[in-house]
């Protein structure tokens, strides 16, 4: 495995950010991104995400799902659901946290105890 890929379940730009921002606030329980949720406040990353994320040994690449289908277009763009985690090495992609499984994580401890255990495998 060369690098973990996050793919947010969410559009790039400024306006999808705003959107994105007022959705958390307005109806957090019906936000479409819990990989949003658990990476991100309202407005700036998660300081234990930020934390973990430095000090990774694994390099990791953040995506929104635009962004995502215009870099793998040919390959693997729409084989999967999002949001999701996927790895990739020189020749292959597979998934390393599928979606229904993300979409059930608690909190930010518990997205980085579940990479932390993936990873040892």
């Amino acid at each position: 495995m060369e690098k973990l890929i996050f793919v947010y379940n969410a559009f790039s730009g400024t306006h999808n950010a705003v959107l994105d921002a007022l959705h958390k606030i307005v109806s957090p329980k019906s936000y479409a991104c819990n990989l949003c949720k658990l990476t991100y406040g309202t407005f700036s990353e998660n300081s234990q995400w930020k934390e973990f994320r430095q000090k990774s040994d694994v390099e990791m690449d953040f995506l929104h799902i635009d962004e995502f289908r215009k870099k793998y277009a040919s390959k693997f763009s729409y084989k999967y659901t999002f949001p999701i985690v996927l790895w990739e090495d020189e020749a292959e992609m597979g998934i390393f946290i599928p979606t229904e499984e993300l979409e059930r994580v608690p909190n930010t401890e518990a997205l980085i105890f579940l990479i932390e255990e993936r990873l040892k495998i």
